[in-house]
């Protein structure tokens, strides 16, 4: 199978926004929140708080629905969006007239829903579906999703299909190992810009679960 770079999707927005973070104030980008359950070597049972997503479907093989998916939802955070009223952000990213910016969090989420991609970024947890302002792409939707139950492994190296199938495999056999469910699809996981080395990487490969 062909490695895919993925230089299209965590790369221009998390390079642009981990950029200013270095420059000017030294801020992490926010993450989802979770809390571990059980631990054994690289993999993990969490439970995930609920969360708010901006959302978009994509149609197409993996790497170009991702790619398309990004461009999408880093439009909708970068000002893209109809305005409601004044929020203080948590990146220093610039002020767009008319329009809001929102911080970028981690990690961008990639899944298979059917025939299409799922492509999420998750909302920073000062925002409710109420105060978050509308996207004006149609394409893009707004879900609060309840908390989950999910197994992971965490690894590190290249955004490549090859990777993510490895792990997704080793996951799969660790769930089997441990006599759980699963309860829905793979997620693909990415945390880090493009310019962090291959071998300090954060990516991961969750996948929802039944009662631990």
């Amino acid at each position: 199978m062909k490695s895919c770079k993925y230089i299209g999707i965590v790369g221009f927005a998390l390079l642009t926004v981990s950029s200013l973070f270095v420059a000017k104030s030294g801020m992490a980008v926010e993450k989802a929140k979770y809390t571990v359950l059980d631990k054994e070597d690289e993999f993990e049972i969490r439970r995930y708080a609920p969360q708010i997503v901006a959302e978009t479907l994509v149609e197409g093989d993996l790497k170009a629905a991702g790619n398309e998916g990004f461009r999408r939802l880093y439009a909708y955070i970068s000002g893209g969006n109809k305005k409601k009223q004044s929020i203080a952000m948590t990146a220093p990213v610039e002020q767009e007239a008319g329009s809001e910016k929102i911080a970028m969090t981690a990690p961008v989420n990639q899944e298979k829903k059917d025939n299409q991609w799922r492509i999420t970024f998750l909302m920073p947890a000062e925002y409710t579906l109420e105060s978050l302002p509308d996207p004006i792409d149609a394409r893009v939707k707004l879900v609060q999703e309840p908390g989950r139950l999910m197994a992971a492994v965490r690894y590190s190296g290249t955004w490549s299909e090859a990777g993510y199938e490895k792990n997704k495999t080793s996951l799969e056999e660790y769930i089997r190992r441990r006599g759980l469910t699963k309860a829905g699809t793979a997620v693909w996981a990415r945390y880090d810009p493009p310019f962090m080395p291959w071998f300090l990487r954060r990516n991961e490969v969750l996948i929802p679960v039944e009662k631990f």
